[in-house]
């Protein structure tokens, strides 16, 4: 039998084959992760609500079905999180915000129902900012998240609350969502794994559609996984997507196990020319050589029109929302954080204000993933940073409006990917010289995810897994 304290240890599909083959038990894993949530979420913060005695039970019938020879699940007693603005009728939605701490969903999101189905079981929520406006996790309603590495450092946002419940062990999945980097960021910074999927493959966070929907939304977000190991994107991943009858912008596209087509890289070692840390060359260096060394021919190379995409999706994005934050924009003010650091970064983004402008920034959306399409024949993978610095310190974000176009120019390859819709994965690639987590994101052609996760998977192989770990208890400034 594995030992309940190295339980918590192991990844997807390593738990799933231990529940299947005997060597633990539905409720061994449960009560493994329930032990590591009491030990590391008081240092951290990342866990909101924990479903105890809901996860007990599922797992005793797990563990009875087993018994009786009944079949299970592929999933079967392999615990997950769920962010707090995706629906699972456990509890409220919050989306990180005091005014829906009650809104209580009626069904879970298609996600969720698709993981209980294979029965893993929900063990808990994951924190966010509110409704997921900063690269931060902290919000009024539950509080600020600590980054297991640096608690003086931001943990990313806004699916910060689930990264950090996988690198410190809490749990070896979690679900978010991705309008601005929101799972691929916070990975970077917990120091594991995420898969920002394309556009229209995986339903959306609600499980019912009761309000128009804006365009960004519509084209930007996306929902996905967050794990310790690629290969547990991927299974998370083919059990999660297609359509489902209820989102009319999600479609069935095949996702195969393995990928044997061109294997050409695009090295985008200093995005625009901007600027990257030392620790972030270094990482993208390391990656390009884990990538030759598994058969990948690499060349130093920078997709078309990156700056317009970049631009393009701060325009959208804050045009599409600052009506919220007019007088009657929203029932209920959101928390401090999130307001200041919204209208900070309005303040420095030139608005879509006439329908000529809007209309004309979705058109040009049309010539700019045009050029990316034509390059990614070329290049199938696009290898790039996460972010082009380490992770800032608390508070950063909020100091003032030149930080949020700081923040922008440092996310620009980030925000591209959204923009137009494409799949990217974002793996560690070891430590700094600080033993801070360094990562980078590979970016594949719309709908081809499992090129992402190929090449994910070759640099994974490489650099191996830094997580799970125990949060640094140092005192906050």
């Amino acid at each position: 039998m594995t030992s309940s304290r190295s339980l918590y240890a192991l990844g997807v599909a390593e738990l799933a084959a231990a529940v299947r083959t005997g060597a633990a038990t539905a409720v061994d894993v449960v009560e493994a992760h329930l032990e590591r949530i009491a030990e590391v979420n008081p240092a951290v913060n990342a866990i909101t609500v924990v479903f105890a005695d809901r996860a007990r039970a599922l797992a005793a019938d797990i563990d009875a079905r087993i018994a009786v020879g009944e079949p299970v699940g592929p999933l079967a007693g392999v615990p997950f999180c769920v962010k707090e603005n995706i629906d699972l009728t456990w509890s409220a939605s919050t989306s990180g915000w005091s005014f829906l701490a009650d809104a209580v969903p009626e069904a879970d999101a298609t996600m969720v129902r698709r993981l209980r189905e294979a029965d893993a079981i929900p063990i808990a929520r994951g924190n966010m900012p509110d409704f997921g406006l900063r690269w931060d996790t902290d919000n009024d309603l539950f509080g600020r998240t600590l980054n297991p590495w640096d608690p003086a450092r931001v943990p990313g946002g806004s699916s910060g609350g689930d990264a950090v419940a996988v690198a410190t062990g809490m749990v070896p999945l979690g679900l978010g969502n991705d309008y601005g980097g929101s799972l691929r960021l916070p990975a970077y910074a917990a120091g594991v794994c995420a898969l920002r999927p394309s556009a229209g493959r995986v339903p959306a966070p609600t499980a019912q559609t009761r309000e128009p929907v804006s365009l960004t939304l519509q084209h930007f977000a996306v929902n996905g996984p967050i794990a310790r190991h690629v290969a547990d994107l991927d299974l998370a991943f083919s059990l999660m997507h297609g359509a489902d009858g209820a989102d009319p912008l999600v479609r069935t596209v095949a996702h195969p196990s393995a990928y044997d087509g061109p294997r050409r890289v695009a090295v985008v070692r200093d995005p625009l020319g901007w600027g990257v840390d030392p620790q972030v060359a270094e990482a993208i260096v390391r990656a390009a050589d884990a990538l030759v060394a598994a058969g990948w021919e690499v060349e130093d190379a920078e997709p078309p029109l990156l700056e317009e995409a970049a631009t393009l999706w701060r325009q959208l994005s804050t045009t599409e929302m600052v009506g919220a934050f007019r007088p009657g924009g929203l029932p209920a003010p959101l928390g401090e954080g999130s307001t200041r650091y919204f209208l900070d970064n309005a303040s420095e983004t030139q608005f879509l204000e006439s329908g000529e402008a809007y209309g004309g920034a979705w058109a040009f959306r049309v010539v700019i993933a045009a050029a990316w399409e034509s390059f990614q024949q070329r290049f199938p993978i696009i290898l790039g940073p996460v972010s082009a610095r380490r992770m800032p310190h608390i508070g950063f974000d909020l100091s003032g409006p030149d930080a949020t176009t700081q923040l922008w120019r440092d996310h620009r390859l980030l925000v591209a990917v959204n923009f137009l819709g494409l799949p990217s994965v974002a793996v560690p690639t070891g430590l700094d010289e600080d033993g801070l987590p360094t990562g980078i994101q590979l970016i594949a052609a719309r709908d081809h995810d499992h090129v992402a996760l190929a090449a994910g998977r070759d640099v994974e192989a490489a650099l191996g897994v830094l997580t799970p770990i125990s949060p640094t208890r140092v005192a906050v400034s």
